[in-house]
């Protein structure tokens, strides 16, 4: 089932506000812990830590800054009707 546009936001808003802060707080604890001696180790576990949590989200966040597909198209005062 296919979300609506206003549940697509309400959702995007919701993981950027909690899920988001939460996330990085667990990251943050799983980083110190594995804690790689290389750099290309650290490099490698924060770009992976950094991009994991945007694939589970990526449809709830498509679209989410264009214009309501299902709105009303704005009526002018001179388009005849």
């Amino acid at each position: 089932m296919a979300l609506s546009y206003k549940a697509r936001r309400r959702m995007a808003l919701l993981v950027l506000v909690v899920g988001l802060p939460v996330y990085i707080l667990v990251a943050s604890v799983l980083a110190t812990t594995i804690s790689p001696n290389s750099f290309l180790g650290t490099l490698a576990l924060y770009v992976g830590l950094g991009l994991v949590w945007v694939f589970p989200f990526k449809s709830v966040f498509k679209g989410i800054g264009q214009a309501d597909p299902d709105a009303e198209k704005p009526r002018f005062d001179d388009d005849p009707r």
